[in-house]
């Protein structure tokens, strides 16, 4: 097995290889020297020197090598005086070297000779062996009884710090020699080396940082890494370096220590280096396989009782005794331990794969420990976060039996002392880093087979032991035969930072022991881009990473890369002290204890750190209590506080040491780390205000966690659950669970502990996502979402969409969206586009720009060009066509062809313009020939640009749109003159139009109509030429000339279907105000003057001013004479409207209308009311000549008092004796005068006479609505709503003025009529409704009517008010005369009369 190693040996170099992995320049021995005698002699006496010192030498030689002689004279005195020390030292060193002694009891002391003489030969041995052999201690005696430690120390790497030192106290006190003499050790914090000192013993991280400032480790002769077989990543890195290192330092020894698993991998890399194996000191240990399924148990029991050479008959009655329900994890842990405490004394150590399943199994065996024969067993939990305290636990001297239920912490990192048997759940949490998500998970997997023999080697330490694995033997056989290496299941961007910072080359060519999956290698790189701390590649760079200044910053810190881009953050932000804190509190275990049976009591101590918002500034708040206290206390007091708090102490400590070394590191990189003042808690308080920058701190934490960034995404159904089944411990599943959308797809949930558990913000970054039974976030902060995208500038995707022309931008713009690794950091913004795509800004710009005018400007050239184009789209409006004006490609080709290629925006634009127009002011400017492709295609004749109507000259529009509201010709009307415009000369249509107009009403008749007048464009052609438009109105020449084109039947207005008229040729009025914005527009004049009523009347009445009254009560202060019309000139146009006097209840008013008609009714209401304040009131003569009864009655009436109804008698004789006197039209104060005189001598009696025959209509009208009350069936409900609807109409307050003294005796046949319904109404209900139902047809003809109608309601129409009470008679009271005959079908015809 032993051998010369078949490594090629290169050239010597002591040099950092190039980018390539090459030697940079020479190794010492091949250095130039002067060409002097005396040189050479001095380069021969370096032999005896140490190795620094031989480099010093040599190198200040070859420097005076390419310097004249006379250098090499003045300095040589000192280069013989340097050598001269150094031999000294070395001598001194040689001297040190104690006796060596070897404890003859340890199997590696029978090998020493074997070792030795491997190692004089070979540059590299391998020595394999079990736990317990010595070669850990001894290894360093026997490098040193060969002379080595000399020259050079002899590095001894260990992977764990307690490792380190324990090593270190054994070598020094078997050689004799104090610790920190002969034999020191280094590890984090701490470094008991001295200047003397022949065997360093560190960590394996010591080694690897040392690197960085001696990368050819010049202060070693030999080294020896030790336990490599566990293949951490900092143990591959080191061994892949000195695969590199050994060819140039040739007398450099590598010892390689290892278990029995896989040496020979160590000793193919190293070019076939011999193994040495040497034997531990184990006792025989049984192994049994219990599996969990029923019927490989039975095979397994079965099996063990098999003669050599039988076979199992699976028909076996044994087998099915045996076969019984299959068994969870648990129960077969209870089975176990069961049949191994039938086995004798010993203990009992229970691999399992996490914490959880430790504390089910420790819940389960509490138990078992009731019963007899394990009464007093002690059940000990071991993992990992446990306190020291619960650790060490494991460790004391105990009398009774133990149960020790552990993570695979104890099967190579701790030896638990007593162990006689092992059972073994095949099963453990491996850290793997995912690829997808591109975060470390701790999954639970099958154990390797060389996991299952250590586990198994457990017991036998110290008898013979006992093994049960609760899996099969086939299952055993079929796992992996070694745990696959770190490196090839985590993040490598620590190690390439590194190898890039030494200049190891391109990382895929690295001598590693097993080299990475290149995806592990891109991910790595992939971080470290993420971090800012790669150059892009170049094409010369060959695979090899360059280090920005970030980066080689970065390589600095002796931390995780992510951690150390907080710090370079924190310096930017003023928050270095900070953040070195929380940085050092997540680079060390967490000093918070949770004891298993004190869980509870050190939450609520914990919690009085807790910030609401961020695990991280919990740390901080932790950190100023913690300063605080140590200020307060003494450093024993101190310790038994923190104990009591539930705060381990070393880890405090940890903690403290980890910030003072990131301070000095940061010093050394000129970053300046300001102490805070010390201060004191307020009022109430536990510790002091730390005075920190939340905002700050987190920008600076979220620069190293950009992919643990997560968006909130909570799925609930009703009630609170999830969707997703419940896979959570139960004690965390019962609250709702908020999910998280990570980076790459990634969902996870917050860490229960988190101080964010129940608060859920909408974004939030964590510190790690580790994957157990799911996504974990740990120590978690809510962030502002803006802060996520200034940091990630150089990783966020940016993808754009739907770029489009901004007016108000003057400039193309575009929905852009930021995500960072899938998350969305900006879901839409806007953002210029012209940078992103100019060829398409450019387009955009030209044509929305400058072609379609969605540009705000000054230029000349860009209005000219808009009033050329809107000339020239007039011409289509009006002749409805769309080939006339050019397309706007054409346009487009026109800019296209003028304006350069850079310019992509109104800024561009702008900034050309300005230079060009300078030498071509017309380069821009349209020819008018140009935009047209016919001319003389539309004549003013035909489609004019005005409508004149008498004095008014009305604006026209053309627009082409078919389908819209606007198509078609559009009168633009001003609101001064809608009362006097007439909609009805628009019939007539522009010329243009006419014809087709006509056309479309021919073919808008009913069939029996048009089939006699087709081809309908033939006889609207005749129907014009017969006609006079303008001179003639459209409707009575429509209903004259269509029966004589056609069989002579007669064709009137309402046969035309207008629905069947296409829009565009019928004109849209359009209503504009007096700032020339539209008010209201659509095809029906009449309901747009409707609608507008009170706007015209308001702009009226400003017009007409001066001629205002209100308030008057006698002619006096009227003028003299108030004329019919009052004209204004407003915007140029005549405002004409109606001047008419108004009753205004006690006086009188003079306003203006905008009708005629409605002038007429309002004046004679107010001749009406002014005549009655004129004539001397009858009312006290004739209330002093009713009787009281009478008077009693009149007080009962629905005027509320008798004094109202005698005015209501009054006003009704005024206006019969008016209307009698022709005294409506009254207009001047002459004439009003002479009206009193002729009204005066008859208005007392004429009142008198109303008053007598409203008493009498008032007697009958208290019988019948006596008589209504007494009516209260439910089957005449419809029926008695509409008699109350009758009676309140013909009976109500004011009802004697409306009714007429002439027509009052009417309204006694009318009640007569509801006396004698009411009293037929219960013997035929049905027949009333009937009835009712035949009247109400009537009755709403007539209400549309006067809704139609509008004010003042002709006289004619409202006549027709009274012949319907007349046909009330005719239909329910037929025994009631009626003055005329009536009957539904007399009534309609009136109606359609009118």
């Amino acid at each position: 097995m032993s051998g010369p190693t078949s490594r090629r040996q290169r050239p010597a170099s002591r040099h950092r290889p190039s980018r390539d992995g090459s030697p940079r320049r020479p190794g010492p021995g091949a250095r130039a020297l002067p060409d002097d005698p005396r040189a050479h002699a001095l380069a021969q006496r370096l032999a005896g020197v140490s190795l620094r010192d031989e480099d010093r030498v040599r190198r200040r030689l070859a420097g005076l090598a390419r310097r004249p002689a006379e250098a090499f004279e003045s300095e040589l005195p000192a280069l013989e005086e340097l050598t001269a020390t150094a031999e000294a030292r070395t001598a001194r060193r040689a001297a040190s070297v104690p006796a060596v002694h070897y404890p003859e009891q340890l199997p590696v002391s029978q090998e020493k000779d074997r070792i030795a003489d491997a190692l004089r030969e070979h540059q590299v041995i391998v020595v394999a062996g079990e736990t317990g052999s010595g070669k850990t201690t001894q290894l360093p005696k026997v490098c040193l009884e060969i002379g080595r430690g000399v020259r050079g120390r002899i590095g001894h790497t260990q992977p764990r710090r307690i490792a380190a030192r324990a090593v270190a106290e054994r070598v020094a006190e078997e050689l004799g020699t104090e610790l920190g003499g002969t034999v020191g050790y280094a590890v984090r914090f701490t470094d008991t080396v001295g200047e003397d000192s022949l065997v360093k013993v560190m960590t394996d991280g010591i080694l690897l940082a040392e690197i960085q400032r001696d990368p050819e480790l010049l202060q070693y002769d030999t080294l020896i890494v030790d336990e490599a077989h566990e293949r951490s990543l900092t143990i591959d890195f080191l061994l892949g370096y000195l695969a590199q290192l050994l060819p140039r330092r040739p007398e450099l020894k590598l010892v390689i220590t290892s278990a029995t698993i896989d040496p020979e991998r160590f000793s193919r890399h190293f070019g076939g280096a011999p193994i040495l194996e040497v034997s531990g000191r184990t006792y025989p240990v049984e192994v049994r396989y219990r599996p969990l399924l029923a019927a490989e148990l039975a095979e397994e029991l079965l099996g063990e009782d098999l003669e050599e050479g039988e076979t199992l008959d699976a028909g076996d009655d044994a087998l099915e005794q045996l076969v019984g329900d299959d068994r969870d994890q648990t129960e077969a842990i209870l089975d176990a331990v069961r049949e191994l405490g039938a086995e004798g004394p010993g203990d009992v150590l229970v691999f399992l794969p996490g914490e959880r399943e430790i504390r089910d199994t420790a819940e389960a065996l509490g138990d078992l420990v009731k019963e007899r024969d394990f009464r007093g067993t002690e059940i000990l939990p071991l993992f990992a976060r446990l306190s020291a305290e619960e650790q060490h636990r494991v460790f004391r001297p105990h009398g009774n039996r133990r149960i020790v239920l552990a993570t695979n912490v104890a099967e190579t990192s701790l030896t638990v002392p007593g162990i006689r048997y092992v059972v073994d759940a095949g099963t453990a949490r491996i850290s793997r880093y995912s690829h997808r998500t591109k975060v470390q998970r701790l999954p639970v997997e099958r154990i390797s087979q060389a996991s299952a023999n250590q586990r198994a080697g457990r017991c036998g330490r110290v008898a013979d032991g006992i093994c049960i694995r609760l899996y099969s033997q086939a299952d055993y056989e079929s796992r992996p035969e070694f745990t696959d290496p770190e490196i090839l299941r985590t993040n490598l961007a620590a190690v390439i930072l590194q190898m890039a910072s030494l200049g190891l080359g391109d990382i895929a060519a690295f001598p590693f022991v097993e080299p990475p999956e290149r995806r592990a290698i891109t991910d790595g790189l992939d971080l470290l881009a993420e971090l800012g701390a790669l150059e892009q590649a170049r094409p010369t760079d060959r695979g090899v990473p360059r280090l920005t200044r970030t980066g080689r910053d970065l390589a600095k810190l002796p931390i995780d890369p992510r951690l150390g881009r907080m710090v370079l953050e924190a310096q930017r932000n003023g928050c270095l002290r900070d953040v070195l804190v929380v940085v050092a509190a997540l680079s060390v275990q967490d000093p918070r204890e949770r004891p298993l049976e004190q869980r509870e009591r050190a939450a609520q101590l914990h919690a009085r750190f807790r910030h609401e918002n961020s695990d991280f500034l919990t740390y901080l708040n932790l950190w100023s209590y913690l300063q605080h206290l140590q200020a307060d206390l003494s450093s024993s007091a101190f310790r038994r506080r923190v104990k009591a708090e539930m705060l381990h102490f070393l880890r405090i400590r940890e903690w403290q040491d980890t910030y003072s070394q990131l301070r000095r590191v940061v010093r050394d990189l000129g970053f300046g780390v300001e102490r805070p003042e010390s201060a004191e808690p307020g009022e109430g308080e536990l510790f002091p205000d730390p005075g920190y920058d939340a905002d700050a701190v987190h920008r600076s934490l979220l620069s190293g966690l950009l992919g643990n960034i997560g968006l909130k995404d909570v799925r609930e159904e009703a009630g609170g659950s999830r969707r997703e089944p419940r896979r959570e411990p139960r004690r965390e599943s019962r609250r709702q669970q908020v999910e998280y959308t990570g980076a790459r797809g990634a969902k996870f949930a917050v860490s229960p502990g988190s101080a964010l558990g129940r608060k859920n913000p909408d974004w939030v970054v964590a510190a790690e996502l580790v994957e157990t039974s799911r996504l974990w976030a740990r120590v978690v902060a809510g962030i502002d979402p803006r802060w996520i995208e200034p940091l990630a500038e150089h990783v966020v995707k940016r993808t754009h969409s739907e770029p489009r022309w901004s007016r108000k931008r003057a400039a193309v713009v575009a929905n852009e969206r930021v995500t960072l690794y899938g998350v969305p950091v900006v879901a839409s913004r806007t953002v210029p586009y012209g940078g992103i795509d100019p060829e398409l800004s450019r387009d955009l710009f030209l044509r929305n720009a400058l072609v379609e005018g969605d540009f705000e400007t000054r230029h000349a050239f860009f209005h000219r060009n808009r009033e050329l184009l809107a000339e020239a789209e007039e011409l289509e409006n009006r002749a409805r066509r769309r080939d006339i004006v050019v397309d706007d490609e054409v346009l487009f080709a026109f800019y296209d062809a003028r304006v350069p290629a850079d310019v992509v925006s109104g800024r561009h634009f702008d900034a050309w313009w300005k230079d060009a127009r300078r030498t071509d002011p017309d380069l821009l400017t349209f020819d008018p020939a140009m935009l047209v492709t016919e001319e003389d295609v539309v004549s003013e004749e035909q489609f004019p640009l005005t409508w004149r109507q008498g004095d008014l000259d009305l604006a026209l529009e053309y627009v082409f749109d078919p389908g819209s509201a606007a198509d078609g010709v559009s009168v633009d009307v001003p609101v001064e003159v809608v009362n006097r415009f007439d909609d009805r000369d628009l019939l007539w249509q522009v010329p243009g139009f006419r014809l087709d107009l006509v056309t479309a009403m021919i073919r808008a008749l009913p069939k029996e109509l048009r089939k006699n007048l087709a081809p309908a464009p033939d006889k609207a052609a005749r129907f014009l030429e017969r006609v006079q438009p303008h001179h003639e109105q459209f409707w009575p020449a429509w209903e004259r000339e269509l029966p004589r084109l056609g069989d002579g039947t007669e064709i009137y207005e309402q046969d035309v279907d207008w629905s069947k008229v296409p829009g565009h040729l019928r004109p849209t009025f359009r209503v504009r105000g007096a700032d020339g914005s539209v008010i209201a527009a659509g095809k029906d004049f009449p309901r747009l003057r409707a609608q507008l009523e009170s706007t015209v009347e308001e702009t009226l009445t400003a017009a007409a001013d001066e001629v205002q009254r209100t308030g008057e009560t006698s002619w006096a202060n009227l003028p003299a004479r108030i004329e019919t019309t009052h004209t204004s000139v407003v915007r140029g146009s005549d405002v004409t409207s109606f001047p008419a006097l108004v009753d205004e209840g006690t006086s009188v008013g003079l306003r203006t209308f905008p009708s005629v008609g409605q002038a007429r009714t309002a004046h004679r209401e107010g001749v009406l009311r002014l005549l009655l304040l004129a004539l001397p009131s009858p009312a006290k003569a004739v209330l002093d000549g009713l009787a009281n009864d009478a008077k009693l009655l009149l007080a009962r009436a629905p005027h509320g008092n008798a004094a109202a109804v005698v005015a209501d008698a009054a006003h009704a004789a005024a206006a019969q004796l008016l209307d009698a006197a022709h005294g409506a039209d009254v207009r001047s104060a002459e004439e009003f005068e002479r009206l009193v005189q002729t009204v005066r001598p008859r208005f007392a009696d004429l009142t008198a006479t109303a008053v007598d025959r409203t008493l009498r209509v008032l007697r009958t009208a208290a019988a019948v609505e006596k008589n209504i009350s007494r009516t209260s069936s439910l089957v005449l409900v419809p029926s008695l709503a509409d008699v109350r609807e009758q009676f309140t109409g013909l009976v109500h307050a004011g009802f004697v003025a409306e009714t007429g003294v002439d027509r009052l005796p009417d309204l006694l046949r009318y009640l007569q009529g509801i006396d004698r319904r009411l009293a037929t109404m219960p013997d035929n209900p049905q027949r009333d409704r009937v009835r009712m139902a035949e009247f109400a047809r009537v009755r709403d003809e007539w209400a549309a009517r006067v809704r139609r109608a509008g004010e003042p309601v002709p006289p004619d129409l409202a006549r027709i008010r009274w012949t319907l009470e007349e046909l009330r008679l005719q239909k329910f009271a037929p025994g009631v005369p009626t003055a005329h005959p009536v009957s539904d079908e007399r009534v309609l015809k009136a109606l359609a009369d009118l």
